[in-house]
């Protein structure tokens, strides 16, 4: 597999990995949702030694947002690029910040048991792009 390029919102951060190891899942849990002020995070799991940051590491920030969990982002932007337990061999990339297709679609919507009622919308009209 080809290497990955990613980075935050205002480009100060990129990253590369090697492949992403882990199937692409939609994470509804709480906290997920409050980090990206979205439904749902679209998140890979990637072996550490397949994670590299490339530029702008100096910028990152990170936050625990349950124990063990660090959550990393841009200080400058707010984009979250990854998180991490630090125990774990694998560490958790946000998909949509990579810039190159991955070639892989999600394989599952993990922690739904968290949904709030508002983000059902299998019924809701849908708009290519903006609404006129």
């Amino acid at each position: 597999m080809n290497k990955l390029q990613g980075s935050c919102l205002c480009k100060t951060i990129h990253y590369q990995v090697d492949s992403l190891d882990m199937p692409i899942s939609h994470c509804h849990c709480h906290t997920c949702r409050k980090a990206h002020a979205a439904a749902f995070a679209s998140t890979a799991g990637v072996m550490r030694e397949h994670f590299r940051w490339i530029k702008g590491q100096d910028r990152l920030s990170s936050f625990e947002s349950s124990p063990g969990k660090w959550r990393h982002f841009c200080s400058v932007c707010g984009s979250h690029l990854m998180a991490e337990r630090l125990a774990q061999p694998h560490v958790i990339v946000r998909v949509a910040t990579l810039d190159d297709d991955p070639k892989m679609t999600p394989q599952a919507h993990i922690w739904t048991s968290h949904d709030a009622p508002w983000l059902t919308c299998d019924a809701v009209k849908k708009h290519p792009e903006w609404q006129t």
